[in-house]
């Protein structure tokens, strides 16, 4: 038993010691078909056993399960993380209670005790989940680009202004505003110098003799 225990633990990153005490046997019937519909492998062992399976493999990598090994022991093994949690947590649902109980959680290394991080197990991430969310990540600014270079107009969200290349030719079409036209000022025309008419006598300058006679 200690050896299948070993081969066990050697072959999954991630197992679940949960407690099926006061639990019928039809209940715990039901149990292993919800977890055979998951591809979880459940078996229950003695603690003293499992804790040897352990200390036989890296005692200092799995001590933190160890003071979860106490009264009835169901072992939950996964390659899936969060399938256990899901398979518990709905298995309890539906039977309106709060067994089996999760004593510990041992996630790729890490060690989450008490049944209170249940849930928060149904919501951890997979592998897969998480390389499928960064594929996402990735893709995103590509597509974007894409869809305005297939499609620009599409591509301006209403109410913004048109792009650059689209406000050129309207830029263009537009007259340019003419510029105030300067009026030339005429210089002003010197006095015309009146030319007598024919027949009209021009007055004669007065001679030194007609000078008026200046008071004495």
């Amino acid at each position: 038993m200690i050896e299948l225990l070993k081969g066990k633990f050697s072959q999954y990153n991630n197992f679940y010691v949960t407690d099926t005490e006061s639990l019928t046997v039809e209940q715990v019937s039901k149990l292993r078909r919800h977890c055979f519909d998951k591809n979880v492998e459940m078996k229950v062992a003695k603690n003293t056993l499992i804790k040897k399976a352990l200390e036989g493999i890296d005692a200092d990598k799995y001590s933190g399960v160890y003071d979860a090994l106490h009264k009835v022991t169901a072992l939950m093994f996964s390659e899936n993380p969060k399938d256990p949690a899901v398979i518990l947590s709905s298995f309890r649902k539906e039977a309106n209670m709060e067994k089996p109980v999760l004593k510990a959680a041992f996630i790729n290394g890490d060690v989450f005790v008490g049944d209170n991080q249940l849930k928060a197990l149904t919501q951890i991430k997979t592998k897969n989940e998480l390389i499928g969310e960064l594929i996402g990540l990735l893709q995103a600014p590509i597509q974007r680009v894409l869809a305005a270079l297939e499609n620009k107009e599409n591509a301006v969200k209403p109410g913004t202004a048109p792009v650059a290349e689209a406000a050129a030719p309207a830029a263009e079409a537009a007259p340019a505003p003419e510029a105030p036209a300067v009026e030339a000022t005429a210089a002003p025309e010197a006095p015309a110098t009146e030319t007598p008419e024919a027949g009209t006598e021009t007055p004669e300058a007065p001679s030194e003799g007609d000078a008026p006679a200046t008071e004495a």
